[in-house]
């Protein structure tokens, strides 16, 4: 689908060792400020329980997740919204990016540089939401000088793109990010135009020592009392923690490691759920004896628009979508049992695909 989140922060808070958990990728993870100097993409499978259960129940000769791409982007800095630094960068590359990953660093560590001398990690949380935003305000306000030209005839359509990008001006103003202004309908196709970084949605990925991975610390209750009004995700994570358990190549082991520290699964795991939720998207599974597969397909998509994440011509001709919930082959055991108890639906093009679903799609072309 081509929707990627990307990794922010300033340098030296854990971005690239994060990464390099989340992919298993090599980034490289230095003790200076720019050691990502391109970001780096990385396709990675996204861990779902349902998928290994519903393998275990069908014994197929291969089992397909779904993935989703993290972009690794180099640290901003204070002026990166005038260049300083990366700055330019940064901010071309958060401006590709759907959704955002914002680390922060909340673990003490002297043999790791701050950038700004000291951990603290709402200041530093602040310094990237100013910089985004000031980046926002220079968009605006070209945007704004277009629109006034355009409605000095006095077209209602152009007044009106007048008064929501000045209301969005002010709130930037007001140092609020884009995407917590309200708005209805009429100012969805300019906010769209305008491409604010503010505006896309965010996680907060808070990086700690390993004694704090579990309950946190005096960090993360700071940093959660802060962005507690934005109705955002925040996620505790220990990069030192996710690292070695890369390192272990016996599952066994892993898991081991895993209970040791306290942990029910990989940090990991659940910043990668977290960032597919956030860029809206869903699950459904085909279940068959060749394979079974997790497909992705954004929120609110209907049958045909699942059928053609396959292949095109499933939703050129698209027929009808044969659909099982996965709680009902769960309890049932197989797709057999589902058909005996009446449990199989039968959906047409105006079906909307749930989370979870077991589809089996019709077409003819």
């Amino acid at each position: 689908m081509g929707l990627q989140a990307g990794i922010v922060g300033l340098p030296n808070v854990g971005k690239s060792t994060l990464f390099n958990a989340l992919t298993n990728a090599k980034a490289l993870a230095a003790n200076y400020p720019f050691a990502t100097k391109d970001p780096n993409v990385g396709v990675i499978t996204v861990p779902d329980p349902r998928l290994d259960k519903l393998a275990e129940l069908v014994s197929p000769q291969k089992v397909i997740p779904t993935t989703v791409e993290i972009v690794d982007i180099a640290g901003l800095i204070k002026g990166a919204s005038k260049g300083e630094g990366l700055g330019n960068q940064f901010l071309a590359n958060i401006r590709e990016v759907d959704a955002i990953a914002h680390v922060v660093r909340c673990f003490e560590d002297d043999n790791v540089i701050h950038v700004d001398g000291s951990v603290d990690p709402v200041r530093d949380k602040e310094i990237i939401d100013t910089e985004l935003i000031l980046k926002d305000i220079e968009t605006v306000e070209k945007r704004l000088d277009k629109y006034k030209k355009q409605a000095k005839g006095g077209d209602k359509d152009e007044l009106k793109k007048v008064e929501i990008v000045t209301n969005i001006l002010a709130h930037l103003e007001a140092e609020k990010p884009a995407r917590s202004f309200e708005h209805d309908e009429t100012a969805v196709e300019i906010f769209k135009e305008l491409s604010l970084l503010t505006a896309k949605p965010i996680i907060y990925v808070c990086n700690v020592d390993e004694a704090s991975a579990v309950n946190g610390n005096e960090h993360t209750e700071r940093f959660k009392a802060a962005v507690a009004s934005e109705n955002a995700q925040v996620i505790l994570i220990s990069a030192a923690i996710e690292a070695d358990i890369i390192e272990l190549d016996d599952p066994e082991e892993r898991k081991e490691f895993i209970q040791d520290m306290g942990l029910s699964e990989p940090g990991v795991n659940r910043v990668i759920r977290a960032c597919y939720e956030l860029l809206n998207l869903i699950t459904y599974f085909t279940a068959g004896e060749k394979e079974v597969r997790a497909w992705t397909v954004r929120n609110g998509s209907k049958a045909p628009q699942a059928a053609g994440v396959i292949h095109t011509d499933f939703e050129k001709g698209f027929i009808r979508a044969e659909v099982i919930k996965y709680d009902d082959y769960v309890s049932l055991g197989s797709e057999a049992a589902v058909k005996d108890a009446g449990k199989l639906g039968v959906e047409g093009k105006e079906y909307v695909v749930t989370d979870g679903d077991v589809m089996h799609f019709r077409f003819n072309v």
